[in-house]
């Protein structure tokens, strides 16, 4: 929650937090460091760093940066792929103390947490009950609920859960004048009145969608995988009731605080099914997934052969890989299919074959219904993408275009356009992600320790964010 630029000594702010909080503050120059960078490739030094213990530590925390006219910065699992949780002034790390399950409700499927709960460690009290939280992203033994939240998150299988918005119920926030909100359904007749900070909230998003509808539902991407920007689409409706927990989701800390939040659960599935189908162009892999849609599968995960090659560098992946893949493919595509019964998958798999095979995509088909079979081929995508990271060379495949996304009708045309830039830059990228709902991580090979490297970055930054906006992306 950006306030307004840092005016303040460093000493009379550390004291103030030191002498009003249980939690930690640290402004010494080591954690200052640590917390200067997160998952991305950028660095910004904080004035110092902060772990609450408590809501009143938060809630502290605002009230006395708002005095000191210093930003905060809150921080989860710091996963972030385009620097979201630095920033310059105050870092406020929730995923420490302030990391709990409140509640959960297993027969209503929803439960209650503070924001620095990490998703595998929610997902893993809630297996026993046969819930999970829906969005599966692959930092999830990492990335926290609130950092989820400010993300708009979503993972391999939004085509059949969607994003982080759509799961969540219910929030209680901090405002930046320090007072705490509760947002949830409401009927526009019932929503606050009066001088308050809330009140203004309310009347300020509705006004904006109000005036703004028209130009809102013109320019708005109408994808499924849109996290980017205010969520105004979802108050144009005059008919529906106001949540501004949706305009907290994707806000990305701007907004206010979020110190719990009420979130919908859903059910594991009863049945699971995976195809590993291998093409001899990735372009072609991208033009059969529309058809591959067609046939309901909850996730279409493609990797290219820059990617897939990185498994030869492990023994044990590439004794996986050898069991999944055959030949030298340019692409991948990994499908996995739900069901409530484990019988209803063959047949499934089995069309989807015939289906392609008729169209003449693909030249190899393996279906895969043993649970542990499946998990290695989900391995298999996962540990590739580390090994690409781990180039020793300066140039190093750069997560700096990540999360363009276009219908999938669109994906095909699209990344070989997108190739085109990277060609154009004399570089090279890998290619991977959610073919599904038209979403893949392109990492271009960029040596960032010269002035030529970071021009080249820059460059390829702004031509991508163009053919985005061409292609309503």
């Amino acid at each position: 929650m950006n306030l307004v630029q840092v005016e303040t000594s460093a000493d009379a702010l550390q004291e103030e937090l030191a002498r009003s909080l249980e939690g930690e503050v640290r402004f010494d120059a080591i954690s200052r460091a640590l917390y200067s960078t997160d998952a991305s490739v950028y660095q910004i030094l904080p004035r110092g760093v902060v772990i609450p213990k408590t809501r009143q530590d938060i809630l502290r925390i605002i009230q006395i940066c708002a005095r000191h006219r210093c930003p905060i910065t809150m921080r989860g699992g710091g996963t972030s792929q385009a620097g979201q949780a630095i920033g310059e002034g105050i870092q406020v790390d929730t995923s420490k103390h302030y990391n709990r399950i409140l509640e959960i409700n297993e027969a209503e499927r929803w439960a209650r947490v503070e924001p620095g709960i990490v998703l595998d460690e929610l997902n893993a009290q809630l297996a026993p009950m046969g819930l999970r939280f829906a969005p599966d992203i692959s930092t999830a033994s990492r990335a926290t609920i609130g950092g989820m939240m400010a993300n708009n998150s979503c993972g391999a299988r939004s085509v059949v859960w969607g994003k982080t918005i759509d799961h969540v119920l219910e929030q209680t926030v901090a405002l930046s004048d320090g007072t705490v909100a509760e947002f949830r359904d409401i009927p526009r007749d019932r929503i606050p009145t009066g001088d308050t900070l809330e009140a203004a909230c309310y009347r300020t998003v509705l006004r904006l969608a109000c005036e703004h509808a028209q130009e809102i539902d013109r320019r708005y991407p109408k994808i499924l995988r849109r996290v980017g920007g205010y969520n105004l689409d979802e108050f144009t409706d005059p008919a529906k009731p106001v949540n501004l927990a949706k305009m907290m989701v994707g806000s990305e800390g701007t907004l206010g605080v979020v110190l719990e939040a009420k979130l919908r659960l859903v059910a594991l599935p009863n049945a699971k099914a995976a195809m590993v189908i291998c093409f001899d162009d990735l372009l072609e892999s991208l033009a059969a997934t529309p058809v591959i849609l067609q046939h309901n599968p909850s996730a279409v995960e493609v990797m290219d052969k820059r990617i897939l090659d990185h498994t030869r560098q492990n023994a044990a992946l590439d004794n996986i890989r050898n069991q999944f893949i055959a030949g030298d493919p340019a692409s991948t595509l990994c499908i996995e299919f739900y069901a409530d019964r484990k019988e209803d998958l063959p047949p499934r798999l089995a069309a989807l074959e015939q289906d392609l095979r008729s169209r003449g995509f693909g030249y190899h088909f393996h279906a895969e219904t043993d649970s542990v079979k499946q998990a290695r081929v989900w391995s298999l995508r996962e540990s590739a993408l580390g090994l690409s990271t781990a180039m020793k060379e300066d140039a190093k495949s750069i997560s700096f275009v990540e999360d363009t996304a276009v219908a999938p009708e669109k994906l095909s045309e699209f990344i070989g356009r997108f190739l085109g830039i990277i060609q154009r830059h004399q570089t090279t990228a890998g290619v991977y992600a959610h073919a599904s709902v038209g979403c893949l991580h392109v990492r271009p090979v960029i040596n960032l320790k010269t002035e030529e490297g970071v021009a080249r970055f820059q460059s390829i930054a702004a031509d991508v964010a163009s053919l985005v906006l061409e292609y309503g992306g």
